[in-house]
């Protein structure tokens, strides 16, 4: 067989990896008169990294997440207060294996959405399936979906290793439909032992006046917070930090 008849019969075995670095692992080995093992070796590895890397890209695209961030690009230092070692102890993703919860409260602008998707995107690298949802946009959906639908979107929010709840009662009141499947998923995880990560600017005390139901309230946060790591932030707003730069760069330019 020539280079072109091996390359044609790698892709036919699905051998992506070695079929693009065939010529240059070919070159490589007749420049280094390396060990046909060596070289084999190489290819090998070559297949395995091609195809690592394509199950990471998939598992991020499954995931909903609309940016790679993570903590190195968090700016720690605006709000020194902001609980540090918490954020890094969850990055660690022990808390997925453990089946445990994380539920992140503060005001607006201080980083909860950032951490939150830095945890999920790290959970992704690690190989785990994860689910983000802008929660009442995505509860909303949920309420004007049909039965059917309804079942699959349940379904789609308590198989993964990871879901996230961003924003949950941004907009203060969710619909009894939202309020309900909120209470299946927070349910159906707990007994399966699946991490949920929770960012509000709600303190948890409100949550039955968002609810619409102060018993269901409780039934949800007893579950969610039976295993699970508080973490609260105060400070300045990002957002109005970003927001201050571009006008005073505005007003320099113009």
């Amino acid at each position: 067989m020539n280079m072109v008849e091996i390359e044609r019969a790698l892709r036919q075995l699905r051998l992506s990896g070695i079929a693009e670095t065939l010529s240059t692992r070919v070159m490589q080995a007749q420049v280094a008169q390396e060990p046909f093992l060596q070289t084999f070796a190489a290819m090998l590895q070559d297949e395995l990294d091609r195809r690592r890397s394509r199950l990471t890209e998939r598992r991020y695209k499954r995931s909903g997440l609309d940016e790679k961030v993570s903590l190195a690009d968090f700016d720690w230092r605006f709000n020194p207060k902001l609980p540090r070692a918490a954020c890094f102890e969850l990055h660690t993703l022990k808390f997925i294996a453990e089946g445990s919860n994380a539920l992140i409260v503060g005001k607006p602008g201080t980083g909860k959405s950032h951490i939150a998707k830095a945890i999920a995107y790290q959970a992704t690298l690690g190989g785990h399936d994860v689910r983000y949802l802008e929660a009442d946009a995505e509860f909303a959906r949920y309420a004007l979906a049909s039965a059917t639908e309804r079942i699959g979107l349940l379904k789609e929010w308590v198989e993964p290793d990871l879901i996230i709840l961003d924003d949950l009662f941004l907009a203060r009141r969710i619909s009894e439909h939202a309020a309900e499947v909120l209470q299946a998923i927070v349910h159906q995880r707990y007994k399966l032992r699946r991490a949920i990560v929770v960012t509000s600017n709600r303190v948890v005390q409100d949550w039955g006046r968002y609810l619409g139901d102060a018993t269901m309230a409780t039934t949800i946060l007893d579950r969610l917070m039976h295993r699970c790591t508080m973490l609260e932030f105060e400070g300045k707003s990002y957002r109005l930090k970003e927001a201050a730069a571009r006008i005073a760069i505005g007003t320099e330019s113009s």
